[in-house]
């Protein structure tokens, strides 16, 4: 019983060293330790990310299924945003983590004010068309005219203010590829406290604030990652992390953003691949009524609150591929990405059957409605039973992406998601007559291809002679 006690002693202490960051040397020592170390934090950090998501769809479903559906339908659209963000998040995190292995911490920093500058000119394109294309956006994603009129205004302030979730990915994005995953986790932390404070206020209403139903989730979150932004340029610029930011490098440098764009585009197509198979798998699912796409939106909510974590243990290897490889270590790279891969799935079965057991309760829990109930406990255990896949294959994607390799991954998701989910689901949901079902099997049997071959083509080791 000693024994047990001081082993658990022992691991709430890692864990506190993990969640403030105090270790940050990666390319040496325990791979086991080196995986919970990074981990921790990020898994921490895609937490909150994912509770943005949960909060809003929380007070939202309250106000009936045209609100609901309406985030489903704008979160699609913003799918492309994130896929821009992310993939240039990838190209910062594999070129500072590559620096900070090789200890260049002047290029590290440089890399970073580049992915920042080039953040923010995509941002402000995109933020024209949502301010000015609203209603033309829902229109072109299937939405009804009265989902129209009520929602348009929470599309426009999020595609609008688009550059806050660019910049949060982009600067997070340094700070895990420096080996400051806490600092990232300590942002998003910040940014939910407002959110859930912030969320019932602009949409029900407060004080001299009045209410602004849909509309207001789009205020309260782009206030509280907009607040996050801030936070995370004063930690940048003051020096509270291994990365700090001078006037002297507020300067456009060709060759690193030439390098950091060559790195990324593989990052953006791969994931403007996968985000656009999601706009049009829910462009399928809005062809059978808003009872299903709110049950829909709200089951994908619930499912990437798990996915978070998987996704953060994901980048934990993303950042030891890099680092290691900027060390010199390529074995000890791939063995922490199996280490992390066995450990991701450990997590993901116990996950799924969870939700294959309490799938009707959850959904309860965010609306009462029968027939968004049924549907939405459906997406759950579909989508949850191919989970164990989706373990390994966020895992090994990401190793690719942490290696600067993002072209593999590219690959990878143009055959799974366009030649294959794609067609699979509208003939079987829409051809075949099995309706939403068709969509739910399309998703879970892609993951588990994608998780299959990106493993195979690992394997094969080309990854680690990539040079970033």
């Amino acid at each position: 019983m000693s024994q047990h006690k001081k082993s658990f002693k022992e691991y709430v202490s890692l864990f506190v060293i993990a969640a403030r960051g105090k270790e940050q040397n990666f390319t040496s020592g325990s791979i086991r330790r080196a995986v919970f170390m990074l981990s921790i934090p990020m898994i921490l950090e895609m937490i909150m990310e994912s509770i943005f998501a949960l909060v809003d769809i929380y007070f939202v479903s309250s106000l009936g299924e045209n609100a609901t559906a309406t985030i489903g339908l704008t979160e699609s659209v913003l799918t492309l945003v994130y896929a821009v963000a992310i993939g240039l998040s990838m190209g910062a995190t594999a070129i500072v983590a590559r620096r900070v292995g090789e200890e260049d911490i002047n290029g590290a920093t440089q890399a970073a004010v580049q992915a920042i500058a080039l953040g923010i000119g995509v941002a402000a394109i995109i933020s024209v068309i949502g301010i000015l294309f609203p209603k033309d956006i829902l229109r072109l994603m299937g939405g009804s005219p009265e989902l129209i009129a009520e929602g348009y205004g929470y599309t426009q302030i999020l595609l609008g203010g688009n550059v806050t979730i660019m910049l949060l990915f982009l600067i997070n994005a340094v700070f895990r590829g420096a080996g400051d995953a806490s600092v990232a986790m300590k942002v998003l932390i910040l940014s939910n406290v407002l959110n859930i404070i912030l969320d019932p206020m602009f949409i029900f209403g407060f004080g001299p604030i009045p209410a602004f139903g849909v509309k207001g989730a789009a205020i309260a979150t782009t206030i509280g990652r907009g607040s996050a932004v801030i936070f995370q340029l004063l930690i940048l610029f003051f020096g509270w992390s291994k990365i700090k930011v001078g006037v002297k490098d507020l300067v456009i440098r060709a060759g690193v953003m030439l390098n950091l764009i060559r790195v990324s585009l593989g990052g953006i197509f791969q994931f403007i691949i996968g985000t656009s198979s999601w706009v049009f798998l829910m462009r399928i699912m809005a062809e059978f009524g808003s009872e299903v796409l709110a049950g829909y939106t709200i089951s994908i909510r619930v499912l990437m609150f798990t996915l978070m974590p998987s996704w953060g243990m994901s980048n934990a290897a993303a950042t030891l591929v890099g680092q290691n490889l900027g060390a010199g270590k390529p074995d000890r790279a791939e063995s922490s990405v199996w280490k992390t891969g066995k450990y991701n799935a450990y997590f993901m079965v116990i996950v799924s059957v969870f939700y294959l057991i309490f799938a009707e309760f959850i959904m309860r829990f965010f609306t009462q409605e029968p027939a968004v109930v049924e549907f939405g406990a459906l997406s759950l255990r579909v989508i949850a039973a191919g989970y164990v896949f989706y373990a390994y294959g966020m895992v090994v994607i990401q190793a690719f992406n942490g290696a600067g390799d993002t072209r593999t991954p590219t690959i990878i998701n143009f055959f799974c998601f366009w030649l294959f989910q794609l067609p699979f689901a509208y003939g079987v949901a829409i051809w075949a007559g099995w309706g939403a079902l068709g969509v739910l099997l399309a998703i879970t049997i892609a993951e588990a291809l994608i998780a299959i071959v990106g493993i195979l083509w690992f394997r094969k080791g080309a990854w680690k002679a990539v040079k970033v």
